[in-house]
C-alpha cells in the first residue's frame, strides 16, 4: 500500500510584483527577466507569513478532500522560509486547522514536497495512517536580498498542499543527494555571540545560477527517466510531467531531452508565481486539477531539484 490523492489546494498572497515594477529599483527590465527565466511576475507577502499561507492552502485541499482537520493523522510542512526557526511550521498549521495529530517539518531544498511524499509512503505502508496532509510553503521574499537581481527576480511566495488517504496511486520514485553549499545556500543568521570569531555570511539566498542550471537539467531528465524504468511505464503514457518550477529555460531543456515523453507534457507556470520553492510542485498540480486539464486516471511524473543539493523524481495516478 501507498497512498492516493484524496484532495489538493493552494494559496498565494494577491499582492502581484511584476517584472517592470522591480526595474524601478534594480537594474533590470522586464525582457531581460522574462527572456532568461520565463517569470514576467510573482506573488509576494506584505501583511502574510508562511504559516498564512499553509493553513489556507490546507483549508482549500481539505474541503475538496472532504476531510475533517480532526480525520488527520499527521501533518508534513516543507519550507526553507517559515515563520519560526521553532516551533515547526507543521504545528503552527495544526493549531490554526484545530487539528490534533502529530506533525513535523523536513527540510530538502526545493526538492522537499517529493521527499515528503516518498516519506508519507513509508506511514501508509506501515499502516499507520489513514489521512495525512503534505504542505509545501515559502515566503521566499523574507531571505531575498533585494539589491541583488541576480537571484531576488526569481522568487515567489505561495503554498500548495494534499491531503492523502489509503490506496496504491503512489506507483515509483527516486530520490538522490549530494552535500554542496556552493551552487545553493541560506545561511542561518549568525547571532550575537561574543565569542564566535569564525565567518559571517548574509542570511539570503545565495545561488550560482550557471551551475544550478547544469545540475538542474541533468538530474531531471534522469530522475524522470528512473522513474518511469521502475515504474515499466512508458513515456507515452504520461499525461503530464509537473517539474519543480525554477526556471523556464531549465524547463524546456529537460523536456527537449526526455523524448520518451516530450517537451509539451512539461507543465509551466513560473511565468506568475516564479520560483516557490517548496510550493511549486504543490501549487502546479493543484491548478492543473482546477483547469480540468488533470483528470482521475492520469498519469503524472513530479520532478524536483534543490539546495542540498537535492533532487528527485515520482510517478503518481491522479
Amino acid at each position: 500500500m501507498s497512498f492516493s490523492i484524496l484532495g489538493s489546494g493552494h494559496y498565494v498572497p494577491p499582492r502581484v510584483v511584476t517584472n517592470d515594477e522591480l526595474s524601478t529599483f534594480l537594474d533590470t527590465s522586464d525582457a531581460w527577466i522574462s527572456e532568461r527565466t520565463g517569470i514576467r511576475e510573482r506573488r509576494v507577502c506584505v501583511t502574510e507569513n508562511a504559516t498564512d499561507l499553509a493553513v489556507e492552502a490546507a483549508k482549500r485541499a481539505l474541503d475538496k478532500a472532504g476531510v475533517a482537520p480532526e480525520e488527520l493523522d499527521l501533518i508534513l510542512c516543507g519550507t526553507v522560509s517559515g515563520q519560526y526557526v521553532n516551533p515547526p511550521l507543521a504545528c503552527m498549521v495544526q493549531e490554526r486547522l484545530g487539528a490534533t495529530c502529530p506533525c513535523l517539518d523536513v527540510n530538502a531544498g526545493c526538492s522537499v514536497f517529493l521527499y515528503m511524499l516518498e516519506c508519507a509512503a513509508g506511514y501508509f505502508a506501515r499502516r499507520t495512517v489513514k489521512k495525512m496532509l503534505v504542505i509545501g510553503s515559502e515566503q521566499m521574499s523574507r531571505i531575498l536580498d533585494w539589491t541583488d537581481r541576480s537571484t531576488c527576480i526569481l522568487f515567489g511566495d505561495g503554498a500548495g498542499a494534499l491531503v492523502l488517504g489509503e490506496g496504491d496511486d503512489y506507483l515509483a520514485s527516486t530520490l538522490y543527494a549530494k552535500g554542496d553549499d556552493r551552487v545553493i545556500r541560506i545561511p542561518t543568521h549568525i547571532g550575537n555571540s561574543p565569542f564566535y570569531q569564525g565567518e559571517q555570511d548574509s542570511p539570503y539566498v545565495h545561488m550560482n545560477g550557471q551551475e544550478t542550471y547544469k545540475f538542474a537539467v541533468h538530474v531531471i531528465v534522469r530522475d524522470i527517466e528512473e522513474v518511469l524504468r521502475k515504474a515499466g511505464v512508458a513515456g507515452e503514457d504520461v499525461r503530464w510531467v509537473v517539474p519543480h518550477q525554477a526556471n523556464r529555460r531549465i524547463i524546456d531543456a529537460a523536456g527537449r531531452r526526455v523524448k520518451s515523453v516530450g517537451g509539451d507534457k512539461f507543465f509551466c507556470n513560473i511565468d506568475r508565481y516564479g520560483n516557490t520553492s517548496a510550493a511549486s510542485i504543490p501549487l502546479a498540480l493543484d491548478e492543473l486539477a482546477q483547469s480540468g486539464q488533470l483528470q482521475k486516471g492520469d498519469l503524472v511524473v513530479l520532478a524536483a531539484f534543490g539546495g542540498g543539493l537535492s533532487s528527485g523524481a515520482c510517478l503518481i495516478r491522479w
